[in-house]
């Protein structure tokens, strides 16, 4: 685990200044760390701070303190974050040079053991290392253990047994094992069996230090999903500090989110697009509501042509993942209203078709978003099948057979879905878009909003997926709050006036 996730890096000669603009194409993690980046505007918005040089130093501090910010925010956000042994490219040269480092110091080590006498001063330092590492797994509640561990492994004692040539190695690595054992999480009985099992001395001693490398990562992981419900806040605190750090060397690094937020108002002047907001003035939208529309615009975001808002770029990929994840829920849902809407009363009711045929359909356009994935093929495709499927149920549940007609009405409107403005898939995105909304503007003390029609077959997965956008909304919300006030006051001025520079 780092050991402080905020060390400052070198400072830069305050003389040695640079004397042009730092490429814009330079960034770090994945924030936006470039200096005097132009951003657009739109209509009357003035710029909104001058241009400021920064010297090399300053750069590599905001690095870096961007880089811990990224790293505080995935050990909050992501449920499945875990620290992994750093593992270098096969084949690399790094990986080359450690690989023989590594072989010379246990081929040494061997030949000292081997020697007559037998030398121990490497194999001192090492189970002082040793020692040390099992000292740290031990909880305040193991004394008896600790004192076994003193003991045993009490290292003057070690020294002197080596001095007068009584020293058994083989006895304190057995007990370092055992002890091993009964400290590791369930996950390594096997690296330790396999000790247990270790005859030579040299290749034993390598695998009780590679199986505590893993024993202490486990501890890391576990003490990090122990005081994950206690750091958000912490977090939260940390990421804001950094970031107005960011802003204090980089004062327009605001100007993607202003514009997002600002075209949500417009979006919602202009179109109505909020129900909350159809039947409000054009000044007198609340700021929650343009904020919450704004983050729905995310799960329609253009990621090849706009630039997503600089506060959010941590989570672009989440963004993007939730993104697809609504699409293939949009087209699913269409799918299967189309099939029970045209097939009609012949199989309402059906045990275990709905299911069946979901599954199906989720397995065919799981990968819809991926470069070899040809939309209209797949839905003729599609029609195809569940012509198919529909004519075996039928007959099996003693209906008339499924006409030519209707097959070439299925396979007809569900080749359609492939279009965009295909009636059916808008109706079923807005009714997503809706009751995620709805469930970004309740509170956690209310019950979640009922589902829209036709969005019962798949319930759950947009259950789920509305938890997790609302989870990352929230702590984005938390985080920079403070920020997105003076935004959303900016964007909600009237137009006709000149919003303040933020």
């Amino acid at each position: 685990m780092p050991k402080d996730l905020d060390q400052p890096g070198q400072e830069g000669n305050d003389d040695s200044r640079e004397k042009r603009t730092p490429d814009p194409s330079e960034e770090t993690g994945r924030g936006r760390a470039g200096v005097n980046i132009p951003s657009p505007r739109r209509g009357n918005t003035p710029q909104a701070s001058p241009p400021r040089f920064v010297s090399v130093g300053e750069l590599m501090e905001t690095a870096k303190g961007i880089s811990n910010m990224a790293l505080a925010h995935e050990m909050v956000v992501n449920k499945e974050f875990v620290m992994k042994p750093v593992e270098l490219p096969e084949g690399s040269f790094e990986r080359r040079v450690k690989e023989i480092m590594h072989q010379a110091f246990w081929d040494y080590l061997e030949s000292q053991l081997n020697e007559d006498p037998p030398s121990y001063s490497n194999a001192i330092k090492m189970l002082s290392d040793i020692k040390e590492a099992l000292l740290s797994f031990l909880m305040p509640s193991h004394d008896r253990l600790r004192s076994s561990i003193e003991e045993v492994l009490d290292l003057p004692l070690i020294q002197q047994q080596a001095e007068n040539g009584a020293l058994d190695m083989g006895r304190l690595a057995k007990f370092i094992v055992g002890t091993m054992g009964s400290l590791c999480a369930p996950c390594r009985d096997g690296e330790i069996r396999k000790l247990h099992d270790a005859t030579e001395l040299v290749p034993l001693l390598k695998a009780i230090v590679n199986a505590l490398d893993l024993m202490k990562m486990d501890m890391v992981n576990f003490t990090l999903t122990t005081l994950k419900p206690h750091l958000m806040q912490q977090s939260a605190e940390y990421e804001r500090q950094k970031f107005t750090e960011f802003l204090e060397k980089q004062p327009n690094a605001l100007d993607f989110t202003e514009k997002w937020l600002r075209d949500a108002a417009e979006d919602l002047r202009e179109d109505g697009a909020s129900a909350s907001a159809a039947a409000l003035s054009t000044t007198s939208l609340p700021p929650h509501s343009v904020h919450n529309h704004a983050f729905l615009r995310l799960l329609k975001w253009d990621h090849s042509s706009d630039t997503f808002p600089e506060t959010l770029i941590l989570d672009q990929a989440r963004f993007v993942d939730m993104q697809q994840e609504a699409e293939r829920l949009v087209l699913l849902s269409s799918l299967l209203l189309i099939v029970y809407t045209t097939t009609g009363d012949a199989i309402s009711g059906l045990p275990g078709l709905m299911d069946k045929l979901k599954t199906t359909l989720s397995a065919i356009i799981m990968d819809m978003h991926t470069p070899s994935f040809i939309l209209e093929e797949t839905l003729a495709s599609i029609g195809e099948k569940l012509c198919v499927e529909l004519s075996q149920c039928l007959s099996e549940h003693g209906h008339g057979p499924y006409s030519p007609e209707r097959q070439d009405i299925l396979k007809g409107q569900i080749l359609a879905t492939a279009r965009p403005d295909n009636t059916v898939r808008k109706v079923m995105e807005s009714r997503i878009q809706s009751y995620m909304l709805a469930s970004l503007e309740s509170t956690q003390h209310q019950t979640p909003p009922p589902l829209p029609g036709g969005l019962a077959p798949v319930g759950k997965e947009l259950s789920e997926l509305t938890v997790r956008f609302s989870r990352l909304v929230n702590f984005n919300k938390l985080v920079f709050s403070p920020f997105y006030q003076k935004l959303l006051q900016s964007a909600l001025m009237p137009a006709e006036h000149p919003h303040c520079d933020v």
